[in-house]
């Protein structure tokens, strides 16, 4: 099956009118239904649509029309031109933003700066159709209507689509750095706890205010004679 030419029913119109094929050819090179090329060849569908010519826009040629009318069961094919059109490029530059929705720009800028502080001028320029010298008036307060202006959602306003809007946070959220989330102090590792003369890092004096007395290193060496040597000077009753 070949595609539908352009404007299916008004070419149904003029074969209609103009050539002896049958309801079946028609319905299957416009793509409609039969009974709705009936109902054309009645007059009871499309009345006010005007016939569209099929050879003179090069859909369709004489010899196809010609062995359709001699052979019922044939099918018309849709000529396909062989010139290739170069794709046309569209050129990227600023939104276009209708009259109606010019003074509502500045309240849109507004919005995006305070809400989406992560997207870039570029981003913000292409969402809302403004240019670098608003957007930085705005961003400083030196626009001439700074008093005045709220911030206020540009797809609420109809300046942009929820999906474009969503595409740009995404884009900016992509180029950020990673955030490394800073969880509060923690445990120290044993190896470093389990040391003679550890001393954690928040002290008392971190906690309560002041700090409180660490107390020496105990001497590895035991010397009995010493601690004996006190326990005879103590008066001890038999």
């Amino acid at each position: 099956m070949s595609n539908a030419p352009l404007m299916p029913k008004a070419t149904a119109v003029w074969l209609v009118e103009n050539t002896s094929l049958t309801f079946d050819q028609i319905a299957e090179f416009c793509k409609l239904h039969p009974l709705e090329v009936k109902g054309i060849a009645d007059g009871e569908v499309a009345a006010g649509i005007r016939g569209h010519d099929p050879i003179t826009s090069g859909q369709l040629s004489r010899e196809e029309i010609g062995k359709g009318e001699a052979n019922p069961d044939h099918r018309l094919h849709l000529y396909v031109s062989k010139v290739k059109l170069p794709e046309i490029k569209r050129a990227r530059g600023p939104r276009y933003t209708p009259l109606s929705r010019r003074q509502d720009r500045p309240n849109a800028i507004l919005w995006l700066l305070r809400n989406h502080p992560e997207l870039k001028d570029a981003q913000i320029m292409r969402l809302v159709g403004t240019t670098k010298t608003t957007l930085k008036a705005i961003r400083e307060r030196t626009h001439w209507n700074s008093a005045a202006l709220s911030p206020m959602d540009p797809v609420t306003l109809g300046l942009c689509s929820q999906i474009d809007l969503d595409f740009e946070v995404a884009r900016a959220a992509k180029d950020r750095p990673a955030h490394i989330e800073d969880h509060g102090q923690t445990l120290a590792p044993a190896e470093y706890t389990t040391q003679p003369h550890y001393e954690p890092a928040a002290t008392e004096e971190d906690v309560f205010g002041k700090r409180a007395p660490v107390a020496p290193p105990e001497d590895d060496h035991f010397d009995a004679d010493r601690v004996f040597g006190r326990l005879k000077d103590l008066d001890i009753e038999e």
